[in-house]
């Protein structure tokens, strides 16, 4: 980031600092637990498929022709996401973050990829950056779900695309060729093969190398028009470009209409799309103009600020694993995504580093984050919306996932039905399609199995969120049989220390605490409930699980 940007950063640090202190009766309870990113609890959701409000399955656009099977709108919408904020489903299952896929406007006709008729139910075949698709929902649906989000502790991450468009169709038609490129397929083999070309076969790229400037797509002025909203677009381009000396190049564009949400509603962090197929220049501004939004919306609502945080950036690089550190190699060149523009990057390895023991995870993961990464983070995954070969396919082991993702140091992404066994193999389905079914929930009010695998997930999940040690800590192992471990956190005045033992005895069983609990301590088991005091270095705890959480009692 330049000095000058650093400069602005504070300036309005302080000016957010001075008015939230004069509005401090308005101001919202701060939390007892700091929010820590790099501890965080991340359910991710697609938000045509996690909960629809009225099950009435609402199509716009004339979107009816017949889809390939799991390939057309199911009718999960914002409203549906906020009927589950409110009735308690993710803070009862330790959610701190969500992050939806996108919701901006897509492209309105299907398209054949050789799987059925597909639809942009998926919300990454963008047509309009400025507008939400009906689908999904309204502005106010938005505002509201990030009000109601925020009641209850929980950030908001949208999901940003900026280097390409939605396929081109009879009704949708290409951006100019100033706007994208349609050719060649990128054949991955260095940098330039894997950025200044398309990624898969009709779907325009955006020339985000370019700083040439450029008109206006013709469609889009004749849309804004139409829905009267025109010269309210214009003047608030004008302004941004006046602002920032920006040229009228695409992606500066994409920057401004993606960094609006910001400065409107108030999200926490975004997570970037295909991030490895644009120019690496994109990013570094697209966090500076994040951070200026979020500065920006802190300022016009102190009233409304949850903590000292700074936005936050996740990138999709596809194919980066925790070892390669803070570098992503493309064979001819590497780039250092963290120092161009994010604050995390998704690991693609820990669904293959989950194959081995407890302790070859979490101390190389404690080893990376507290070394390498020091500053940064990891977003770690079992199972994905687009990755074919998740950890666990058939769903057979629920439990061990769980206590492999929440226990892991780093962010922990929690894909909507993880946490429930929603099948990832679904009969008639072609590709990724298997991945996306509805939400289960009618399994979690009638399967007892499901009920059960959820009440693990349940308590792993709130024990991460009321620890940011979980995740954010400093990982020691106590002793190998059986497997305790503790995690220590600290920043600034705040401490955080546990203990946590795995695949221990069921009924009594002694858990050693090493010097993390001394003598006569009263601690609490969030696994079970239960309540001991430490004796000898040791704490005796009865109960019929074979996890044992171990917490100061308060």
């Amino acid at each position: 980031m330049k000095k000058q940007t650093i400069a602005l950063t504070l300036a309005l640090s302080t000016l957010v600092g001075g008015m939230a202190s004069a509005q401090q009766k308005q101001a919202p309870k701060k939390e007892t637990i700091p929010f820590v990113w790099e501890g965080a609890n991340l359910y991710f959701l697609m938000t045509d498929r996690f909960n629809d409000d009225n099950n009435q399955k609402e199509i716009y656009f004339d979107r009816t022709k017949t889809s390939g099977k799991l390939r057309g709108f199911e009718g999960g919408n914002l409203k549906g996401i906020t009927q589950k904020i409110e009735e308690g489903y993710f803070t009862k299952l330790g959610i701190n973050a969500i992050w939806m896929t996108p919701i901006v406007e897509n492209i309105h006709e299907g398209v054949d990829e050789g799987t059925g008729l597909s639809y942009g139910f998926h919300g990454y075949w963008a047509k309009d950056w400025t507008a939400l698709d009906p689908n999904f929902g309204t502005k106010e649906d938005l505002a509201d779900l990030v009000k109601k989000a925020h009641a209850k502790g929980i950030r908001i991450v949208l999901d940003g695309v900026i280097n390409h468009t939605g396929p081109v169709t009879e009704k949708d038609a290409v951006w100019p060729s100033d706007w994208v490129r349609t050719g060649p397929q990128c054949d991955y083999k260095n940098f330039v093969g894997t950025t200044e070309c398309t990624l898969v076969a009709n779907l325009p790229d955006v020339l985000t190398e370019s700083e040439k400037e450029v008109a206006l797509p013709p469609f889009l002025i004749e849309k804004w028009k139409k829905e009267g909203r025109y010269e309210k677009e214009i003047a608030s381009l004008d302004a941004f470009f006046k602002r920032t000396g920006y040229p009228r190049a695409p992606k500066y564009y994409i920057i401004k209409w993606l960094t609006d949400y910001i400065v409107e509603f108030g999200i926490d962090g975004y997570r970037a799309d295909t991030v490895k197929h644009t120019d690496a220049k994109v990013w570094g501004e697209f966090q500076k103009e994040c951070q200026y939004a979020f500065e920006t919306w802190k300022k016009n609502n102190p009233a409304k600020v949850l903590d000292n945080n700074s936005f936050y950036t996740i990138a999709e690089v596809y194919n980066y694993g925790i070892s390669g550190g803070q570098d992503f190699d493309f064979g001819d060149k590497k780039i250092n995504y963290f120092q161009n523009g994010f604050n995390n990057m998704i690991n693609f390895e820990f669904k293959s580093d989950a194959q081995k023991d407890y302790e070859f995870i979490f101390s190389k993961y404690s080893s990376k984050l507290n070394n390498e990464l020091k500053g940064y983070s990891v977003l770690n995954y079992l199972s994905s919306h687009d990755d074919g070969g998740p950890f666990d396919p058939k769903r057979e082991k629920t439990i061990e996932t769980g206590t492999k993702l929440l226990l892991s140091p780093g962010i922990s992404q929690v894909y909507y039905g993880d946490e429930s066994g929603r099948s990832l193999v679904i009969e008639g389905t072609q590709g990724d399609a298997t991945l996306r079914s509805f939400m289960n929930w009618d399994a979690i009010k009638t399967n007892p199995e499901t009920q059960k695998t959820l009440a693990h997930w349940q308590k792993l999940g709130q024990f991460r969120k009321n620890h940011p040690s979980v995740g954010a800590g400093v990982h020691q192992k106590i002793s190998d049989a059986p497997y305790v471990f503790s995690r220590q956190y600290s920043k600034n005045k705040y401490t955080d220390q546990v203990v946590v033992a795995l695949d221990v005895k069921a009924g009594k069983k002694e858990v050693p605490v090493g010097s993390i609990f001394k003598n006569g301590t009263t601690v609490r088991d969030a696994y079970s409930n239960q309540t001991a005091k430490v004796k000898n270095g040791k704490v005796t705890i009865t109960s019929n699980f074979t996890f044992v959480l171990l917490e100061a009692k308060k």
